[in-house]
């Protein structure tokens, strides 16, 4: 009896884990789609997993929904009647709420417009000044491939300083620009994607300068426990060189 009232008790919870309701409401129109599958996807232990979806035929405005615990970086995918399949995945920071995709069939990743979100705000913002530094890089990579086309070392030196100085600014706003939202979940996942290989003194600037709430979320955990397996590593690189 004790067996199967400890089975009954894992089913019941079980259960009423995968009964939460939705608090996340993604809703939307793509211009110019008559037929094709819309899918709500997110990331989990390394894998893309759909969590919701919907067909298009004939109306295409659409509504989608899931249970978060906290924020994190979620994707609407099309998958088009003609299975071409090409720039047709939107990535957006959800949080709880609603949070209104619209775009357009012609390009649903380009002329994408994502309302509702805070830390989507804030990503757009960041992403807009990432923009400028990779315009930077590019401008910097022509300039290298034609200095080293005309052996002129003088500017191949030059052109890599630049890159070193580069790089190191953009690390340099990431941080700010992390610290200076300290409040809000896009601090630490960036740290994670787009930092996680700076100086660990960088990144546990950016930990520490964190909001209690912030912490506890996931990306929030998942920056204390890099940051603890970064520290792991890092000792025993130090033993290693050491011996």
């Amino acid at each position: 009896m004790k067996k199967i009232s400890f089975l009954l008790l894992i089913l019941l919870s079980i259960t009423s884990c995968s009964d939460k309701e939705n608090n996340l409401l993604v809703k939307g129109h793509v211009k110019g789609l008559k037929k094709g599958t819309i899918y709500l996807q997110k990331i989990e232990d390394t894998l893309l997993i759909n969590v919701d979806s919907i067909m298009i035929d004939g109306d295409a405005n659409f509504e989608l929904g899931d249970y978060l615990e906290s924020p994190k970086i979620m994707y609407l995918f099309l998958e088009k009647a003609d299975n071409i399949e090409y720039d047709d995945r939107i990535e957006f920071f959800a949080e709880e709420g609603e949070v209104t995709i619209n775009t357009t069939l012609k390009n649903f990743q380009v002329d994408a417009k994502v309302v509702g979100s805070v830390n989507q705000e804030k990503l757009m913002d960041y992403k807009k000044m990432m923009q400028r530094f990779n315009d930077k890089n590019l401008e910097l990579i022509q300039m290298n491939f034609e200095a080293q086309r005309d052996e002129n070392e003088e500017l191949i030196i030059s052109t890599n300083e630049q890159f070193d100085k580069l790089l190191t600014r953009k690390y340099l706003y990431t941080v700010n620009y992390a610290m200076n939202n300290k409040d809000l979940e896009i601090a630490p996942y960036l740290a994670l994607s787009e930092v996680f290989d700076a100086n660990i003194k960088y990144l546990d600037t950016i930990y520490t300068s964190l909001t209690p709430q912030v912490k506890k979320s996931k990306y929030g955990k998942d920056l204390k426990s890099f940051l603890k397996e970064r520290r792991k590593n890092e000792r025993l690189a130090e033993k290693v060189e050491d011996q």
